[in-house]
């Protein structure tokens, strides 16, 4: 009887091999704790030795857990680019379905990086995470109206300024805490629906933050004209029975209720 035939054993090229370890490493953090992951660990899950992770990652653990982070920030960064097409509620709404997938599927690395606390944090780490939310702010203000967008310069800096490149006119200080102070939140939420077993649905959590933006930009448009005019330039692309106007109607009767008492 004729044993079966052995597959042909095929070197990796060294950006192969670096690559096969690096998703090896991110299968792990994904769902434990940095700390909770030996070379060990990624050495078994790669089907390799020890020696060979060493080999390509001479900084031990930490530099491969830096990498894995890069290159899982880099994906959560592609989670927030969304075409400047259709309604922008819809548009929010596509990017945090891509986004609370990627929690979904990286659920105890995710709270572990952003709870902090981890032996592998540093400086580096830090700054590819909020390297990410930079990214998150920019690509929200792009979708709140061409006349109060900012180029990615000037999203990302602190310094306030009357026109971006292009002409286009720069968002002031509240609506860019606007965006950031619910970026944060949608942070906070995600963790929360971790620990909550993911409840609930995921179409249910995506939809009452959009609706959270929503709020938060009326309220701070009472009394920010930059704001005023993003909302403007917002509901003039939405559709009456979509999440801009399902909320309005939801909200107007406690108005009015409120309105009754003065």
């Amino acid at each position: 009887m004729t044993a079966p035939a052995t597959p042909a054993y095929r070197r990796l090229s060294v950006e192969e091999r670096r690559t096969q370890l690096l998703d090896a490493a991110l299968g792990l953090f994904a769902h434990r704790a940095p700390e909770e992951v030996s070379l060990d660990d990624v050495a078994a899950a790669a089907g390799v030795s020890r020696p060979l992770v060493y080999r390509y990652f001479s900084g031990g653990k930490q530099q491969l857990y830096e990498e894995a982070l890069r290159s899982a920030a880099d994906e959560l960064e592609l989670c927030f680019t969304e075409p400047p097409v259709g309604p922008p509620t819809e548009r929010l709404g596509r990017v945090l379905d891509r986004y609370l997938a990627f929690v979904d599927q990286h659920d105890t690395g995710f709270s572990a990086l952003l709870r902090g606390g981890s032996v592998c944090e540093t400086s580096r780490t830090t700054a590819i995470v909020d390297e990410v939310r930079r990214a998150a702010a920019e690509q929200i203000l792009l979708h709140l109206g061409t006349d109060n967008t900012v180029s990615a310069v000037s999203a990302v800096s602190a310094v306030s300024s009357t026109d971006g490149i292009d002409g286009t006119t720069a968002p002031g200080a509240r609506l860019r805490m606007l965006v950031r102070t619910w970026i944060a939140a949608v942070e906070s939420a995600s963790l929360i629906w971790l620990d909550e077993e993911k409840r609930p649905p995921a179409d249910e959590l995506r939809d009452w933050l959009v609706d959270h933006l929503i709020a938060l930009l009326v309220v701070t448009a009472a009394t920010d004209e930059d704001t005023a005019n993003a909302i403007g330039a917002l509901v003039a692309y939405e559709h009456p029975d979509g999440p801009v106007g399902a909320l309005a109607r939801r909200v107007l009767p406690l108005v009015n209720a409120a309105a009754q008492l003065t």
